[in-house]
């Protein structure tokens, strides 16, 4: 039985207009296990954002995402169908600015790959959200790490976070090429969790939670042990645990 973790920051507007967001990345394997549990990890999590991999894409996918979105308190940001399975969920704390779904280069033979992303606003702070699934073939991944940090940076924002089952572990290439980039979250401020595949006996870390410069990591790690995280419903929402992460993000002028 996992022990109770430390206390994670609530989401909160500082005086000063910054904003403490929760951000949860989670693969939901298209929803082909208990919805109901997985419904239940993530409101217990409380999250701001909620970065989705493999949301269902196919028949009803909208109906689909739009009632997990519903049973966790949440509504649909972006993605699902239409970025080819990554998806943004977010509370209604968030403003949103703009949302794009992007489609990348298809390999002949390997399933389509996509980037969710959106701008919001949330307290005095604008961030740019970016949700993705890399390949399982390591040369395409490398190439998808490459265009999601183009994308990215076309977001046009000073702080960013962006999360997905990255297919990969720590120390890998791919992981690395965003690590350069980027800020890996779990790297900067470890709570709870590390392993996050598979979730019956987790023992890699393939999912992560990556930031921007300036936007400070206040826990990050798989959400195990958390108060309201019922070991039993992580085990039976999905094959992958979620990360959850607490960010303090600056305030961004109007």
């Amino acid at each position: 039985m996992a022990t109770s973790l430390p206390a994670l920051p609530n989401s909160r507007t500082e005086p000063d207009g910054s904003a403490v967001v929760r951000v949860l990345s989670y693969n939901i394997r298209s929803l082909r296990d208990d919805t109901d549990a997985l419904a239940r990890v993530i409101k217990a999590c409380a999250p701001d954002l909620v970065l989705l991999q493999e949301a269902p894409r196919f028949f009803r996918w909208r109906k689909k995402l739009a009632r997990l979105a519903r049973a966790a308190d949440l509504v649909i940001l972006s993605g699902g169908g239409t970025a080819a399975g990554p998806a943004l969920l977010c509370s209604l704390r968030a403003t949103v600015e703009r949302t794009a779904d992007v489609l990348l280069p298809l390999t002949p033979g390997q399933h389509r790959r996509g980037l969710a992303t959106a701008v919001v606003r949330i307290g005095g702070a604008r961030l740019g959200v970016l949700s993705t699934h890399l390949s399982l073939r390591p040369e395409e991944r490398h190439e998808q790490a490459g265009l999601l940090l183009d994308h990215l940076a076309g977001l046009g924002v000073t702080h960013a976070v962006a999360g997905g089952d990255l297919n990969e572990r720590p120390g890998g290439r791919t992981f690395r090429r965003l690590g350069d980039g980027l800020r890996d979250c779990w790297t900067a401020a470890p709570w709870g969790g590390e392993y996050t595949f598979p979730a019956t006996a987790p023992d890699r870390r393939i999912d992560a939670v990556f930031v921007t410069e300036g936007v400070e990591v206040l826990g990050c790690g798989v959400p195990s042990g958390l108060p309201g995280v019922a070991e039993d419903d992580l085990r039976a929402a999905t094959d992958h645990l979620p990360v959850l992460t607490a960010l303090r993000v600056p305030s961004t002028p109007a």
